[in-house]
């Protein structure tokens, strides 16, 4: 595959372990996704040993600070030679803008998407936290500044795939994490969709991280997923 659709998210702590998966994986079939906790173990010496293997890197860090700290922390980031970089759409258009000037400054310019809402919260903890009239609306007007601003898409639940999509066309990158697969663990997710769901409903990319991560069998667990969107692919054409 020349753009691969699945991102698998390296759930794990150690370095070992993240090997042990990586060098099963082809850089062809799948991109990685590094998240704070292996970050904070490992630092840039992960996303360098990932990269030199071939592999596209989705840093997800999710920055959320002053404007000015997460410009830094953004260009810094890309001259890492990452694939994709993320912040968080509540830090307002300022600091959007901010990061979207930073990462197109150097020679390597990573996709910048922000994060709307996390895929964790339903409508309690939307209101518990202060936020005013509903989940679905409020991703939509996030994701709107984002694209406002500049930035190249979105995280977001396939739940909300097609509106977005619908709003913004194709060549806006939707990325959606919390894919489980049929029979899958829902964890602590809340706003989940199978893999084939998603990719009709409109996303770009599938982040999946523990029906792959934490299964017995890591790469059959990909082939499968591979295996139900390549069949419906074929049906659809």
């Amino acid at each position: 595959m020349s753009n691969p659709r699945i991102i698998v998210a390296l759930d794990y702590s150690t370095l070992d372990a993240t090997l042990a998966l990586t060098k099963k994986l082809n850089p062809q079939r799948c991109r990685l996704k590094i998240g704070k906790e292996l970050f904070t173990h490992y630092g840039p010496k992960i996303v360098k040993i990932l990269i030199h293997d071939g592999f596209d890197i989705f840093l997800d860090l999710k920055y959320h600070d002053i404007p000015r700290t997460v410009a830094r922390a953004c260009r810094a980031a890309a001259d890492l030679g990452i694939w994709m970089v993320n912040v968080h759409a509540l830090g307002g258009r300022a600091m959007m803008i901010a990061a979207r000037k930073a990462v197109n400054e150097g020679d390597n310019r990573p996709l910048l998407i922000a994060v709307t809402l996390l895929t964790s919260m339903d409508q309690i903890t939307f209101k518990q936290i202060g936020l005013h009239g509903n989940i679905k609306n409020t991703v939509l007007s996030l994701a709107n500044i984002a694209h406002d601003s500049g930035l190249d898409g979105v995280v977001c639940s396939g739940q909300e795939t097609t509106m977005l999509r619908d709003q913004h066309g194709d060549n806006f990158q939707l990325i959606t994490p919390c894919i489980r697969p049929i029979n899958s663990d829902q964890g602590d997710q809340y706003r989940i969709m199978t893999p084939v769901q998603a990719i009709i409903a409109g996303s770009d990319y599938l982040v999946i991280g523990r029906p792959i991560t934490e299964s017995s069998n890591p790469i059959y667990a990909l082939e499968a997923i591979e295996q139900s969107i390549d069949q419906y692919q074929r049906k659809s054409y």
